[in-house]
Parts: structure tokens; sequence; C-alpha cells
């Protein structure tokens, strides 16, 4: 496989390949061939480990390494971390780059600076500025040639999917999307970011009242603030103005202010205690009519782990990322621009399940 603007590799840091080498060196040579896809993890929160684990237990990716402004992490696989600017000094040498920041604030200008110089596979997750997102990456890629892969993971991603898929096959009908009760890793990573917080966890909730009025066919009517509660766990840092992080909170666009919030300062240990899991869900649900009457169409998702199974689709979307690059594919890609067929290594086994 060719690695996007391979030609540069010479011009890597010595650093890099002093790094990439040693790392070579504490795997088998067993585990290469030219057939597994190198992959780059940028970012190293709840979602970069959950890739880096899927990366090395796959059989199909080499890890390049973690790439991270943080120092002095540490990895029970024994993976090499480089500080995340000298990215830019791998791209003759890995296939995929998976970028693993968070949506609030880092990861459109990560994105945009990396579009055009290397493939990238991404879960960009806020909603309203989606297509925004995905125009200024389409272009950066195609000028660049590389290929992107963009907000990819179950939603968007899979309920993205469904969502296009329901309202194809039934016209006439109305779709409503909940989401939890779980953790949302998105709006946790906001609150982390505003001033003054230590910690926090938030939890999606969906409204039962706004469920059934979906399944009714009802759902029309339903506002953003009638069919979830967002309910957040705070550690505040000593000192720190809760009036003021409560307000941030409450008013930040997009992901607080159109909806009703719980906001409940705890301690450090609460908080580890009671709200260290990862857990999540949702519903996409349309109801609608065809001339023989009613037509409800409902898919469901209880994870234990929201890390793990958004890790699972990113990183099967990174390897179709490297794919469809050497067929020739350049731009951004969402979910619903990959056929089905190219998340597995023999598209011919998809038709197993027609």
């Amino acid at each position: 496989m060719t690695a996007p603007h391979a030609a540069k590799a010479e011009g890597k840091s010595e650093k890099f390949l002093a790094l990439t080498t040693s790392l070579a060196c504490k795997i088998p040579s067993a585990a290469y061939n030219e057939s597994m896809k190198r992959v780059a993890i940028v970012g190293y929160g709840n979602l970069g480990k959950a890739c880096e684990r899927v990366a090395v237990n796959s059989g199909e990716f080499e890890l390049a390494g973690v790439f991270s402004r943080r120092r002095g992490l540490t990895s029970p696989y024994g993976t090499q971390f480089f500080r995340q600017e000298e990215i830019l000094d791998a791209t003759g040498d890995v296939d995929v780059a998976v970028l693993c920041t968070g949506s609030a604030n880092d990861l459109v200008g990560l994105g945009l600076s990396l579009a055009g110089k290397i493939n990238t596979a991404d879960s960009f997750d806020t909603h309203a500025k989606m297509a925004e997102y995905v125009q200024k990456m389409d272009a950066a890629a195609r000028e660049g040639g590389t290929l992107s892969m963009v907000g990819i993971g179950w939603d968007p991603g899979i309920f993205s999917l469904c969502r296009a898929m329901f309202e194809a096959v039934l016209r006439d009908g109305r779709t409503n999307t909940f989401w939890g009760r779980g953790v949302s890793q998105g709006h946790s990573e906001a609150l982390r970011r505003i001033d003054g917080v230590a910690d926090a966890v938030q939890y999606t909730v969906p409204k039962q009242s706004a469920m059934q009025c979906a399944r009714e066919g009802e759902g029309r009517r339903l506002l953003e603030r009638d069919m979830h509660l967002r309910v957040c766990y705070v550690v505040a840092e000593a000192g720190a103005d809760r009036q003021r992080i409560e307000r941030e909170i409450r008013e930040m666009p997009n992901y607080f202010a159109p909806y009703d919030v719980e906001i409940h300062f705890v301690d450090a240990e609460t908080l580890r205690r009671d709200h260290s899991g990862m857990p999540h869900g949702g519903r996409v649900m349309r109801t609608g009519r065809t001339a023989g009457g009613t037509v409800r169409l409902e898919l469901g998702l209880e994870t234990e782990s929201n890390p793990d199974f958004t890790a699972g689709i990113l990183m099967r979307y990174a390897s179709a990322c490297v794919s469809l690059f050497d067929r020739g594919e350049r731009g951004a890609r969402t979910v619903l621009d990959v056929p089905i067929g190219a998340l597995y290594e023999n598209p011919q086994n998809v038709l197993r399940f027609v």
C-alpha cells in the first residue's frame, strides 16, 4: 500500500525515525507484513486508548505511535509516544492518522491542519457544524491528494445511516433520534474545557414521554429541550467560581444551551466512585404511513463502553480509508459515502447478508 506523500519519507525527522525503529524492535517481526495498515493515533484520552486496543489486537494494523500534547504517558502495550506536532513529520510513514481529540475545541483545527497532508479518520460529533466541517475537509483533502473519513462513530455514524435509510424507504413520516441514558464523551470533554473545572461527566437522558410521543407519530412537535435532559457532575477546582461555571455550561451553544440541564457539583472521590463507567446508547425512530397504514422503524443501541464501541467503528473506517485511498479516492467521506463492502477485507463477503 502507498502512504500519502510517501516520496517525502526521507524528510522525516531523525527523532521520529529513531523512535519508530525502536518501536519496531519491540514487536515480533512476524507481526509485520506488507498488507498491514500503518496507523497513528492522535490524542490519548478514552477514545485514543480504545483505538490503541483495537489496533494492537486486530492483526490488521501496525501502530506507528501515539501523538499527544501530554507528557509522561505510558502504554500497557509498549506503544511509543510523540509530541502531537510531530505527526507532520510522519506523513510519509503512516497510512492513516486516527484523530481522537475532542470535538468541542481541538478536532476541527487538527483535522484541517492535517487534511491534505495525511489520510485521516475522525469522530467529529457536533451535528450542527457537520456540513461546514465536511466541506472544509473535502476541499483540503482534494487539494493535497488525500482521503479523510469524517464524523465516524455511532452518532454521527451508524445512526446517520439508519436515519437516511429509514427516510428513503418511508417517505411519509417523521424521524426522531434519542440518546442515552449514558455518558457522552463529547459533552463531558466540553465540560472539562471550562476554566475552573477539574473533571466532569455528562449523562444524556432521554425523556420517556418524548419517546412515546415519537412512537405514536407525534414527534414532529418535539423540540430538543423536550427530548433530552443533560445531567452534569462537575468537580470544580479549589476557589473556582461555581456560579460562572454553571452559567457557562447552560449557555454553551450546541452542547447545552438547547436542552434542560441539571448540574451537580461533587468532589473527585464521588466522581471516581459513582461515575467512572462509560455506558451509552440510543434509538433512531421513524413513524410514518403507507397506503396500508402505520409503519414504525426503530434501531436501538446499548453499550457498556462507549469509547470501545466508538473505537471499533472508527478503526474499521480508518481501514477502509486506506483501501479506498489506494483505489484512487480523494477528498472527505462520511459514513453515507462509504459502501458497506469497503468495511470488509474482501468486499464480496458482504453478499452473505443479502
